[in-house]
Parts: structure tokens; sequence; C-alpha cells
């Protein structure tokens, strides 16, 4: 099974403090020191840099770090797979960037709890990038993701397509409108995903393509939370480019109102997104399915 000692190097990563690390292990400091020397010893590598009282992974390291996570999510994959063979049931992990969390992916999941006998699932939302590292790392069985990648281990299954709108308040002055110039744009305060999203990288590319560029527009407050970011619009602090799913449930209830922008066409893929070697493919289809029930209940 797993060395205990990739369990400490991990949690000091984690935490970047040996002192910290030994706290939440049950460890002594030194204890937590020894396996960390030991590690470099076996492996004949120098895990960490060490300089002014601070630390650093060395390119080894990172390649220790690497490895060590995907270990540790494989035994607890191979435990989790012995119990489900003993007690016929199928629990899965499964990630969601922060604009899929806001639609009805959700509720096409809770259903297929309902549908598929001793299914469990375990949500966990992150950006993309963060993801499809844990999909490589076999934390994940599977995510859906906006867009797709270039790795050739990865799967595809299309869920849905999607755009970018603009999002303003139901009394804001261009609310009645059904789309905003970008000069209209360029006066208007703006609330944005942070620069890692799929989102505002998007965005972004879409702006570069028509010569423009994000710098143009009057950015006042980039935050990854979607939930604060509508919240915020809706009380009138700023408008927003959000995914059009990620606001079907505000537009319906009129707590936002949705603009296309002009000349800027933002359309995009939600897809689910697997590790080639994913056995329960017949699971994804029944996940498409049932978002498109939904859809069109």
């Amino acid at each position: 099974m797993v060395d205990n000692r990739l369990y400490s190097l991990l949690k000091v990563v984690e935490l970047g403090s040996y002192t910290k690390a030994a706290e939440q292990l049950s460890l002594s400091q030194p204890a937590v020191s020894q396996h960390i020397r030991q590690l470099e010893e076996s492996l004949n590598v120098k895990i960490f840099e060490h300089a002014h009282n601070k630390f650093r992974l060395t390119g080894e390291g990172e390649i220790v770090v690497k490895y060590a996570r995907q270990m540790i999510a494989l035994e607890n994959n191979l435990e989790l797979a012995l119990k489900n063979e003993r007690g016929r049931t199928r629990s899965l992990t499964i990630g969601i960037t922060h604009t899929a969390e806001s639609s009805a992916i959700i509720e096409a999941l809770v259903a297929c709890t309902n549908r598929y006998e001793g299914l469990n699932l375990r949500i966990l939302t992150n950006t993309a990038d963060q993801l499809y590292a844990m999909l490589k790392n076999y934390e994940l069985d599977f995510a859906f993701i906006e867009g797709r990648s270039s790795d050739p281990d990865l799967g595809y299954l299309m869920l849905d397509t999607d755009c970018l709108v603009l999002a303003v308040a139901p009394d804001h002055p261009l609310a009645q409108k059904s789309m905003i110039t970008i000069d209209q744009l360029k006066r208007e305060k703006l609330l944005l995903r942070l620069p890692n999203s799929n989102t505002r990288k998007l965005f972004e590319a879409t702006l570069k393509s028509q010569n423009l560029a994000i710098e143009d527009f009057n950015i006042t407050l980039e935050i990854d939370s979607v939930a604060s970011i509508k919240d915020l619009v809706r009380r009138g602090f700023g408008v927003s480019v959000l995914a059009k799913s990620a606001c079907l449930d505000e537009q319906r209830k009129k707590k936002l109102c949705l603009l296309t922008i002009e000349n800027l066409s933002m359309v995009r893929e939600t897809n689910i997104v697997y590790r080639k070697s994913f056995e329960h493919t017949e699971l994804l289809r029944g996940i498409v399915e049932m978002y498109n029930e939904m859809l069109h209940r």
C-alpha cells in the first residue's frame, strides 16, 4: 500500500509548513522532516530547496508530488471499487466548473442517483485547469468542463452548447434592450471572473479576434464566484459577462436581464470529460439523456 511518507510530503506541500503538517498528521516535526529525508534518500533526489527560512519544490520534487498524488488516488479508488463490489454500490467523484455548477447539471446528477440504484456521487467544484489536473491524477472519475483540451488520454461527450451574454440588473438603463454595443459596454463597470476561468478566457479571446483588448474596458472587480457576481449585478454594482446557462434561473425569476454583445459571438461546448480508461460510459450517456429530459420538460 502507499508509503505513509508520501502523506507527509503532500501535507507539507499543502500547508507550506513542516510544523503545521506534523500537527495535522499527529506526528512530531522531526518525524515529518525525517520522512522527507528518507524519501529523498530512497529516490536519490532533492525534493525541496531551502533558502532564507523558506522552501520550494525542485523540478524533481514536483515530479515526486505529482506521482504521490496519483498513487494515493489510485489506492483510494482501489479501496472504493472493492467496497462497491461488496455492497453493490457505485461511488464516483465528479468535478464541475463554477459555471456548470450553476446550471441544470446538478439537478440532472441528483436525478441520476434516483434512476441508478446504488449510485453515490461526490461533487467537487474547481477551475477547468485544476479539474484537468485532477483527472490526470485519478482524483476524479469525470468532470463537466466548458471546451476541450488536446490531451489524447481524455475522452469527451458533448452535453450542451452555451454562449456568453451580458447580465444586467432589471432596473439597469440597458435592461429593456436585447443587445449592447462594444462602445456602450466600455462605459459600464464590469464584474468579471478571474483570468484563469474558461469564461474569462473565451471573452478575452473573442475580444482579441475583433482587435480589442480586455484593458479597453472598465473592470472594477474580479472574483471566482459566479453566485457572488450575479448577486452584485442584481444589486446594481455593475454588469458582467457570464455563461447564459448560469443565469437562466435568475432570468426566469426576472432577477437579471441578459443581452447579447454586438459582433461578439461567444459560443462553446459543455462536455463531460473522462479518462479513456473509465469503465462506466453508459452512465455518462444516461446523464446526457437525463439532462436533455430536464431541459425539455
